[in-house]
């Protein structure tokens, strides 16, 4: 079973680490091993939030998602969507940028470096609001329970995470700006690019925040019109399966994922940027990233075993949370690639560290942790 689910992903990774040492050598084969474990780090939480949702689909729909849908969402925003980040934010064509990434590599990446402030303030600030927006909300379930429950509390003041956001937006416009007065104004309007870029970033994650809300609205609205449908059929006695969810109440959901794919996507991409400017190797880690998504997501819907690992997701939007930060501290200062690629990994093995020692309390106590009660568990788990 393990094999057939993540059979194309195993085979995707070895031609794509091959293929990084014959364009960079193992310099190349690093960034792109570190990349694909950021990008399927990252991808955990979206593949078990489209595997929880899937299973509420009726076979078809399920198929359109993992076939089409994952080809538009997920292949289209990691591999096309950098070129389109850096032919926008350096002013050319998306033909000429991949062409000037392969035949004039110098000249590209002055480019990009001269075009990483803007990037990285908008990206920075979309990954912020990611991470601030989850970090903010109430849960049953916390991991560090020190730093979660008290900024749970502050969640409570409507439009706080925007606020925030914000606020390290102008720290940093502010600290480009003061460095660049000091070394005599020579690059006094990388500060507003910075800010007007950050706005962008932060406009952009609203907006499909807000889509993202629609299509949820418009789910919940289809499921209750399904469950009273369903009840009605039970009391004329037809089977319950002729109305579960289908047609329109699938199709609302088929666009909320494709949505919430998009949006995970993005901030894939986004951190990207982080540890390398390269678009080839970028395309190469992002696709074999991109290939475990779907085998993830695969294996959740048949098996919905590694549901289990509650902590994941904390530690996924942990190493988001430290990406936006990285991202907008690279505006002014340079830091090196391997510590920006570390920093996921380990939030990531620390999460699931966690996770197993939970369970595996809980399984001593002979309790379920379901209602996140369970402090005997968080309290030998070192959190």
């Amino acid at each position: 079973m393990l094999l057939k689910t993540f059979g194309w992903s195993f085979a995707v990774t070895a031609i794509g680490l091959v293929a990084a040492v014959f364009y960079g050598g193992w310099q190349a084969f690093g960034i792109v091993a570190i990349l694909s474990v950021l990008e399927i780090s990252l991808s955990f939480d979206n593949a078990v939030i489209n595997a929880g949702i899937l299973k509420k689909m009726n076979a078809f729909w399920q198929k359109i998602f993992l076939t089409v849908g994952v080809l538009i969402a997920v292949f289209g925003m990691r591999l096309v969507f950098p070129v389109v980040i850096v032919a926008i934010s350096a002013q050319l064509g998306p033909i000429e940028a991949i062409d000037l990434s392969f035949n004039d590599p110098d000249r590209y990446k002055e480019l990009v470096t001269d075009a990483h402030p803007s990037i990285a303030a908008f990206g920075g600030m979309f990954l912020l609001m990611i991470f601030l927006d989850f970090i903010f909300e109430d849960r049953d379930i916390q991991w560090l329970r020190w730093i979660e429950r008290p900024l749970a509390k502050l969640g409570k003041v409507d439009m706080l995470s925007v606020c925030v956001a914000l606020i390290v937006l102008l720290i940093a416009s502010m600290t480009v700006a003061t460095h660049a007065h000091q070394h005599g104004g020579g690059h006094a309007d990388k500060a507003s690019t910075v800010l007007l870029s950050g706005i962008a970033g932060l406009i952009t994650y609203l907006v499909v925040g807000g889509l993202s809300g629609f299509f949820e609205d418009k789910l919940e609205e289809e499921e209750e019109r399904e469950h009273e449908a369903e009840e009605e059929a039970r009391k004329a006695g037809k089977p319950a399966s002729a109305v579960l969810l289908a047609g329109k109440a699938a199709f609302f959901m088929f666009l909320y994922l494709e949505v919430l794919d998009a949006s995970f996507s993005f901030d894939g991409v986004i951190g990207a940027f982080a540890i390398t400017n390269e678009i080839v190797l970028m395309a190469l880690g992002l696709g074999i990233g991109a290939m475990y998504v779907r085998s993830l997501t695969v294996y959740l819907v048949r098996q919905g075993t590694l549901d289990d690992y509650v902590y994941l997701e904390h530690g996924a939007h942990y190493a988001i949370g430290a990406l936006s930060v990285i991202l907008l501290v690279t505006i002014q200062y340079e830091i090196n690639e391997l510590i920006t690629g570390s920093v996921g990994v380990i939030l990531i093995a620390w999460s699931f560290w966690s996770s197993v020692r939970r369970n595996k309390a809980i399984a001593a106590a002979g309790g379920d942790g379901g209602d996140g009660s369970d402090s005997k568990a968080e309290v030998s788990s070192g959190v």
